[in-house]
């Protein structure tokens, strides 16, 4: 069953990340590319997770370093893609 989306989608994204994280914080405007927390491998477990959980669907011309890389603008991305504004 995919995220309410009339619900903030950054605490679900955020537990992504912790999830494969352990022990360390993430801010919602945190670059997660220049931390060094981003394969290639989790990139396409983003992408997954975020049309598996939201019920949105990713069009190649969004599959773009900066609509993933904070938390921020993969929420952003969700709202585009499901047409919700915030």
């Amino acid at each position: 069953m995919p995220h309410d989306l009339s619900t903030d989608p950054r605490p679900a994204i955020l537990g992504f990340l912790t999830q494969r994280y352990p022990g360390n914080d993430f801010a919602y405007d945190q670059d997660i590319f220049k931390i060094g927390f981003v394969s290639s491998l989790l990139a396409t477990e983003l992408v997954v997770y975020i049309e598996q959980t939201f019920g949105v669907s990713i069009p190649g011309k969004e599959l773009r370093i900066d609509n993933f890389r904070t938390i921020e603008a993969m929420a952003a991305l969700i709202r585009r893609q499901s047409g919700v504004t915030a």
